[in-house]
């Protein structure tokens, strides 16, 4: 496992440690153990941060701006790696004060991290979010091969748990196998839903205005609640990310992805994670580069958007 410590070069962006006065941080969370397929992305963490050095200044073409001196690195979450029930209880204390000093950006990690993230957010800001959640896959499943949790589960468990708002619950990129009730519940909940297919050949803002409108209309409609981003790199097609344990042919592109970020910027997140990253089946590093791009570009809208307020 990876941490800041031990690797003091290697931060996200080279950013410092955090430090209390850091309004926007990086930390991993390097746990796969409730994936199904391939495991690795316990060392996504390390290949995303290695990823953003490519980044050069940091400087983002599309915000014109960049994250010296407001980005610290928190290194990765020290937990358990037996047991999911263990590693979501350890998660917990080591969270919340991460959400109460900074705007975190959290590394993953297999998805099962995103469900105790909701929860310690939900505990912190005292309301259920809304979520956009891109993902090959529903995660709707109401057990796990048997199991009562895990990777394929946490959006059937992020509702019923009141952690979301379900009709602010937005899936993008939805395409794998699996029962219509599974694939249908955000929506039978009263949220919505774009798969892979509906968004075919719809890249640029223009093309995608109405799925950006209906989301802002839709969380506009509901006092717009906090929004937390959750993206499965497995959302990409595999040509664009290999580098996944379970891959999905007729996915998003990078740039479907990047235009959304860039186009809900004005949205009120509260954090995201990038989730499923596994490098031992990445080629030239396809799949962290995507992934560091995205975890950059949400934080410069964060950034950006906080210097047009001021």
């Amino acid at each position: 496992m990876t941490s800041f410590a031990f690797l003091s070069n290697n931060a996200f962006l080279k950013a410092p440690p955090a430090g209390d006065d850091t309004p926007y941080a990086i930390a991993g969370i390097a746990w796969d153990g409730a994936v199904t397929n391939r495991p690795g992305a316990r060392f996504g963490p390390r290949a995303i941060r290695e990823a953003s050095h490519m980044l050069c200044d940091g400087i983002h073409p599309h915000f014109d701006i960049g994250l010296d001196g407001r980005l610290g690195d928190a290194g990765d979450l020290a937990l358990p790696n037996t047991s999911l029930t263990a590693m979501r209880s350890a998660m917990m204390p080591l969270v919340a004060p991460l959400i109460r000093r900074h705007h975190m950006a959290w590394l993953g990690g297999d998805h099962s991290i995103t469900l105790p993230l909701l929860r310690a957010y939900r505990e912190e800001l005292g309301r259920p979010l809304a979520v956009i959640h891109f993902d090959a896959h529903c995660d709707t499943w109401t057990d796990h091969f048997g199991e009562p949790s895990g990777h394929g589960t946490w959006v059937y468990e992020a509702i019923t748990e009141g952690l979301a708002v379900p009709s602010c619950f937005t899936q993008i990129g939805i395409r794998s196998a699996g029962v219509r009730e599974a694939r249908d519940y955000v929506q039978t909940q009263g949220g919505q839903i774009y798969t892979a297919r509906a968004l075919r050949g719809l890249e640029s803002p223009t093309q995608l205005a109405p799925v950006i409108d209906a989301i802002r209309q839709r969380l506009a409609a509901h006092g717009n609640p906090p929004v937390y981003l959750s993206l499965d790199i497995d959302c990409l097609d595999p040509a664009y990310a290999p580098g996944t344990g379970t891959p999905e042919p007729g996915g998003l592109t990078t740039s479907q992805v990047l235009t959304l970020i860039e186009e809900l910027a004005d949205l009120p997140f509260v954090g995201m994670d990038c989730v499923e990253v596994a490098p031992p089946y990445d080629h030239a590093e396809l799949s962290s580069q995507a992934a560091a791009h995205f975890v950059w570009t949400y934080l410069c809208a964060r950034v950006s958007g906080d210097a047009h307020k001021r």
